[in-house]
Protein backbone atom coordinates (compact mmCIF):
# COMPACT_ATOMS: atom_id res chain seq x y z
CA UNK A 1 0.00 0.00 0.00
CA UNK A 2 1.27 3.50 -0.85
CA UNK A 3 2.39 5.71 2.04
CA UNK A 4 1.38 9.39 1.94
CA UNK A 5 4.04 11.94 2.84
CA UNK A 6 4.28 15.72 3.03
CA UNK A 7 7.30 17.54 1.62
CA UNK A 8 7.70 21.07 3.00
CA UNK A 9 10.09 23.52 1.36
CA UNK A 10 10.19 26.87 3.15
CA UNK A 11 6.48 27.69 3.49
CA UNK A 12 5.15 25.52 0.65
CA UNK A 13 3.86 21.97 1.18
CA UNK A 14 3.58 19.21 -1.40
CA UNK A 15 1.64 16.00 -0.93
CA UNK A 16 3.22 12.83 -2.30
CA UNK A 17 2.92 9.06 -2.21
CA UNK A 18 5.71 6.57 -1.68
CA UNK A 19 5.56 3.26 -3.54
CA UNK A 20 5.58 -0.10 -1.79
CA UNK A 21 9.26 -0.96 -2.35
CA UNK A 22 12.17 -1.80 -0.07
CA UNK A 23 13.71 1.64 -0.65
CA UNK A 24 10.44 3.52 -0.15
CA UNK A 25 9.83 1.64 3.11
CA UNK A 26 13.38 2.49 4.29
CA UNK A 27 12.69 6.17 3.53
CA UNK A 28 9.38 5.98 5.40
CA UNK A 29 11.14 4.40 8.40
CA UNK A 30 13.65 7.31 8.43
CA UNK A 31 10.95 10.01 8.60
CA UNK A 32 10.83 12.78 9.63
CA UNK A 33 13.79 14.10 7.65
CA UNK A 34 15.19 17.64 7.77
CA UNK A 35 17.70 18.84 5.17
CA UNK A 36 18.80 21.66 2.93
CA UNK A 37 17.55 21.55 -0.63
CA UNK A 38 20.03 21.44 -3.48
CA UNK A 39 19.04 22.26 -7.06
CA UNK A 40 20.31 20.66 -10.26
CA UNK A 41 18.19 22.18 -12.98
CA UNK A 42 14.72 20.65 -12.67
CA UNK A 43 15.72 18.40 -9.79
CA UNK A 44 15.80 19.04 -6.06
CA UNK A 45 17.88 16.60 -4.06
CA UNK A 46 19.20 16.20 -0.52
CA UNK A 47 21.05 13.57 1.48
CA UNK A 48 18.96 11.34 3.72
CA UNK A 49 19.90 8.78 6.39
CA UNK A 50 19.04 5.80 4.19
CA UNK A 51 21.40 3.29 2.56
CA UNK A 52 19.85 1.19 -0.19
CA UNK A 53 21.12 -0.35 -3.41
CA UNK A 54 19.48 -0.08 -6.80
CA UNK A 55 16.34 -2.23 -6.85
CA UNK A 56 13.02 -2.57 -8.61
CA UNK A 57 12.03 0.32 -10.88
CA UNK A 58 15.40 1.89 -11.74
CA UNK A 59 15.71 4.55 -14.42
CA UNK A 60 17.67 7.63 -15.34
CA UNK A 61 14.83 9.25 -17.35
CA UNK A 62 11.92 10.25 -15.13
CA UNK A 63 8.49 11.84 -15.41
CA UNK A 64 7.71 15.20 -13.84
CA UNK A 65 6.77 14.72 -10.21
CA UNK A 66 8.50 11.38 -9.73
CA UNK A 67 10.52 10.86 -6.56
CA UNK A 68 13.77 8.96 -6.68
CA UNK A 69 16.46 7.65 -4.38
CA UNK A 70 20.00 8.02 -5.72
CA UNK A 71 22.19 5.37 -4.05
CA UNK A 72 25.47 7.00 -5.13
CA UNK A 73 24.73 10.00 -2.90
CA UNK A 74 22.17 8.54 -0.47
CA UNK A 75 19.90 11.27 -1.80
CA UNK A 76 16.15 11.81 -2.05
CA UNK A 77 15.33 13.43 -5.39
CA UNK A 78 12.32 15.35 -6.65
CA UNK A 79 12.22 15.50 -10.45
CA UNK A 80 10.16 18.25 -12.09
CA UNK A 81 12.00 19.43 -15.21
CA UNK A 82 15.05 19.08 -17.43
CA UNK A 83 18.44 18.74 -15.73
CA UNK A 84 21.93 19.52 -17.08
CA UNK A 85 22.07 15.87 -18.32
CA UNK A 86 18.77 16.11 -20.24
CA UNK A 87 18.43 15.94 -23.98
CA UNK A 88 15.62 18.10 -25.32
CA UNK A 89 12.79 18.21 -22.74
CA UNK A 90 13.43 14.90 -21.01
CA UNK A 91 14.06 14.76 -17.27
CA UNK A 92 17.33 12.88 -16.79
CA UNK A 93 19.03 11.99 -13.51
CA UNK A 94 22.83 11.92 -13.20
CA UNK A 95 22.57 8.09 -13.13
CA UNK A 96 19.96 5.46 -12.34
CA UNK A 97 17.70 6.06 -9.36
CA UNK A 98 15.18 3.89 -7.56
CA UNK A 99 11.77 5.35 -8.37
CA UNK A 100 10.12 5.57 -4.95
CA UNK A 101 7.00 7.67 -5.44
CA UNK A 102 5.33 10.70 -6.95
CA UNK A 103 4.38 14.25 -5.96
CA UNK A 104 0.64 14.82 -6.27
CA UNK A 105 -0.51 18.11 -7.75
CA UNK A 106 1.11 21.23 -9.16
CA UNK A 107 4.89 21.26 -9.46
CA UNK A 108 5.39 24.76 -10.91
CA UNK A 109 6.52 26.40 -7.65
CA UNK A 110 9.44 23.95 -7.40
CA UNK A 111 11.25 26.12 -9.96
CA UNK A 112 11.40 28.84 -7.25
CA UNK A 113 13.32 26.65 -4.75
CA UNK A 114 16.86 27.85 -4.13
CA UNK A 115 19.95 25.98 -2.91
CA UNK A 116 20.06 25.86 0.87
CA UNK A 117 16.32 26.24 1.52
CA UNK A 118 15.03 24.19 4.44
CA UNK A 119 13.20 21.06 3.43
CA UNK A 120 11.39 18.51 5.54
CA UNK A 121 9.70 15.24 4.70
CA UNK A 122 7.21 13.66 7.11
CA UNK A 123 4.48 11.03 7.16
CA UNK A 124 0.98 12.32 6.57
Amino acid sequence: MAQRITICISETSYQAELNDTVTARAICDALPIQAQAQRWGGEIYFAIPVACDLEGDIRDVLDAGELGYWPAGSAFCIFFGPTPMSEDNEIRAASNVNVVGKVLGDLSSLWDVQNGEQISVKST
